[in-house]
């Protein structure tokens, strides 16, 4: 009978043959997933034989990665921060930049809202939520009383987002709408804070994006139109009414978008509109501050 050492192996080679990227990696994500047991405790399970059950499912997984599949969506679920979310061909698959994000409005919401409580509770909308990481994230981490609420376009996203919320134990913390972004929204001053990573990836580079994404996520939430701006054009004039002032709009952006984000944001309103890079120094992120109503 094959250990599991010699189904890595096997694995690991199989993967590279058909150029699936970083297959090692790709094998043990794989192995873990189905020894019910994190990839940095493997080594552990190395010389342990294989039952053929979890060999036969293996052998499954490993072909849909040649089949082109990301290896979140084989897995069925990824980790964002300290969540473990449900991850499918529903939503696009949660990135590590965005976690950077979150951390940013986290700050953000800390520093506005040091005490609060039933009478000074936050009101925090995520558009284009996909998953949920972002607004589930917030709603786990944000100690105090507050209102999250996750908004997306698409049913089977917001389908998929509910299931994490139950996942996480936080159906009862963060509600989740399907609308096309702040369309439904029509009060002024509702929310202290409005979250978005929208789709930012030019038409163009969409045609030409590594055939993992193409194919398999939903375009929906990369096409952000001819430049990669429509999202950012289309909802900043509305979010800087839907704000109360001094509460913030956050966005990811792509790496090339910060001038004319920060363009757009200057001229809907916002005060203290900053662009911040991430970790590889690129423009990813970008911040306003709404003012007073005149």
């Amino acid at each position: 009978m094959k250990t599991w050492r010699d189904v890595l192996a096997l694995a690991d080679g199989h993967l590279a043959k058909n150029g699936v990227p970083d297959p090692r990696v790709a094998a043990e994500l794989l192995a873990a997933r189905l020894l019910k047991t994190g990839r940095g405790f493997l080594s552990s399970r190395l010389d342990e034989p294989a039952e053929e059950r979890l060999l036969e499912a293996m052998r499954r997984g490993t072909a849909r990665l040649v089949r082109g599949e990301p290896v979140q969506y084989v897995l069925g679920e990824w980790d964002f921060r300290s969540l473990t979310l449900a991850c499918d061909k529903r939503a696009l698959i949660p990135r590590p930049e965005t976690e950077e994000l979150v951390t940013r409005v986290l700050a953000f919401l800390k520093a506005r809202f040091p005490f609060a409580s039933a009478d000074a509770a936050p009101t925090v909308v995520d558009v284009g939520t996909g998953t949920g990481c972002i607004i589930l994230s917030l709603a786990r981490e944000f100690k105090g009383p507050a209102k999250f609420i996750g908004i997306d376009v698409s049913p089977a996203a917001v389908s998929l987002a509910r299931e994490n919320a139950e996942r996480c134990g936080l159906s009862d913390r963060v509600e989740f709408v399907v609308a096309d972004g702040l369309d439904d929204f029509d009060e002024p001053e509702l929310f202290d804070v409005i979250v978005s990573n929208p789709p930012y990836v030019t038409t163009a580079e969409c045609a030409a994006l590594d055939p993992r994404i193409r194919e398999h996520e939903p375009m929906n939430a990369l096409d952000g139109g001819a430049e990669g701006l429509d999202f950012y054009a289309r909802f900043t004039f509305d979010a800087v009414h839907l704000l109360k002032p001094g509460g913030g709009l956050f966005y990811e952006i792509g790496d090339a978008q910060g001038e004319a984000v920060r363009a757009l944001m200057f001229e809907a309103g916002f005060d203290d509109v900053r662009i911040e890079r991430d970790f590889a120094g690129r423009d990813r992120y970008a911040r306003g501050v709404a003012g007073e109503a005149l």
